[in-house]
């Protein structure tokens, strides 16, 4: 299996640190609102990392944490007159609401920042014992960039080349930094904000911080995966692989992997260009199914465009793969004969190829769009491959082929064959309301398109009744 390592900046043979199971952190949201879909770009492609990972038989111990403390998040209860963590926990379980809509597994640990500031006091501590950070007169800590000489090798980033460029991570209190590109590791409170106690003075943790403690509390000071998307790869993961190795004295993790942008009609998406949706958005005009079909159908680590047109070729093709195992369901109620004949072992071993062109796509970096592509040759044999006279066996074996493979994919066709029912028995309503009104213009269009779906109409004098071809 080779995975593509930002930090080597080249694809890599992954080799986990305990034969046989895969420490994996990935960024999480900031709660203070409902996700949008360049949220959940990340959250399908790291699960369906963590889906194959565990296909290849790993065991997999997947930390995703939940930023709950930022300004955000205060300026929003601030708003409400509530308490900073009404807001956290309320977008919490709407997160966790969106992520089971889109097939997005729980993480083996789901942490909150505001849980683990005892941890974070005493990694801060760490580095100002060891020399790598220190604490302004105001209680403010910093963390001494240029104590640590590998800064910059995930972004690739000089640190004289961003101090000439004027490249300074600003925060408040930028004059009692000893150099403009030290960092925040903990800052004083403010009016109206909520606060812990620490060494320094009563505030609360930079951002940086956390995942780096949250890491090493779950899965150990190193780990085999650290993952997010492209955009946190500076200052976020340049900063955290800072903090915690000066802290910890050996590499935090052995592989990086980023996802692409996500933009809106090849536009970066923005709330002032009205290009902005959340998840829940997306959610009313289509199932979160045909979104996370979507998002599989580019490699993760490219930028992928979202636009109506892009959506609805979606939905066709996850519509394809899920009307055929519709039909092989269909086929397998039908069939008469029960037992495999030799003709169709020798078949099914074909039927193998399509299945070994997935885990070899898979294999190389989470190739997805590669990956669906060979579940659509399977899809196109099994149209093609299956008769009247196919065995119950035969039937069953293409099917469960199909059903495993998308599966892997977080894609459940079970689940796509109930969407697929309802909006058929949708357009049967939306014919017979046609032909009330004598509009049988409209309802030819509708029968036809259902005939392309595969579903005949039967009026009887019951109702109309429909059955797959």
């Amino acid at each position: 299996m080779k995975v593509y390592n930002t930090l080597s900046g080249k694809k890599e043979e992954f080799v986990p640190i305990e034969e046989g199971k895969v420490s994996m952190y990935v960024c999480g949201p900031t709660v203070y609102n409902l996700i949008h879909i360049g949220n959940a770009r990340p959250m399908i492609v790291f699960d369906t990392v963590r889906r194959y990972m565990e296909h290849r038989g790993y065991e997999v111990n997947y930390v995703s944490n939940f930023t709950d403390v930022d300004d955000k998040i205060i300026k929003k209860a601030n708003e409400e007159g509530n308490d900073p963590s009404v807001i956290s926990e309320r977008y919490i379980a709407e997160c966790k609401k969106d992520m089971e809509a889109l097939h997005v597994k729980p993480a083996t640990t789901h942490p909150k920042a505001t849980c683990e500031i005892g941890g974070m006091i005493e990694m801060i501590q760490t580095l100002i014992d060891k020399g790598h950070a220190y604490a302004a007169q105001d209680g403010t800590v910093y963390f001494k960039t240029r104590s640590f000489p590998g800064y910059g090798k995930l972004s690739h980033k000089n640190l004289d080349d961003l101090r000439s460029g004027g490249r300074s991570l600003l925060v408040s209190g930028e004059e009692q930094k000893q150099d403009p590109l030290d960092f925040v590791l903990w800052k004083p409170k403010k009016e109206g904000e909520p606060f812990w106690e620490s060494p320094w003075c009563e505030g609360r943790p930079g951002w940086h911080i956390e995942c780096s403690v949250m890491s090493k509390k779950y899965l150990g000071e190193e780990i085999d995966i650290h993952a997010g998307g492209e955009d946190l790869i500076f200052p976020h993961h340049e900063n955290e692989i800072a903090q915690s190795e000066a802290a910890n004295g050996r590499p935090f993790a052995k592989y990086w992997m980023h996802n692409g942008f996500l933009n809106i009609d090849n536009k970066k998406m923005s709330k002032s260009l009205g290009n902005f949706f959340t998840v829940r958005d997306i959610s009313e005009k289509y199932d979160l199914q045909v979104l996370r079909f979507f998002m599989l159908s580019a490699h993760y680590r490219s930028p992928l465009n979202f636009s109506a047109e892009l959506m609805e070729a979606a939905k066709n093709g996850l519509e394809r793969i899920v009307t055929c195992v519709s039909n092989l369901n269909f086929l397998l109620e039908k069939a008469h004969k029960q037992e495999l004949s030799g003709e169709e072992e020798k078949t099914l071993l074909q039927a193998k190829d399509f299945m070994k062109k997935f885990d070899e796509a898979m294999d190389d970096d989470f190739n997805t769009a590669d990956a669906i592509s060979a579940i659509f040759e399977l899809v196109k044999f099994a149209n093609t491959s299956v008769g009247e006279g196919a065995s119950a066996a035969y039937i069953r074996a293409l099917k469960d082929e199909i059903v495993e493979l998308m599966d892997i994919c977080g894609l459940s066709v079970e689940r796509g064959q109930e969407i697929l029912d309802s909006e058929i028995e949708s357009l049967i309503r939306e014919r017979q309301e046609a032909r009330k009104a004598k509009n049988f213009a409209r309802a030819d269009e509708i029968r036809d398109q259902l005939l392309k779906k595969g579903i005949i109409l039967e009026d009887t004098r019951e109702g109309v009744k429909w059955k797959r071809a």
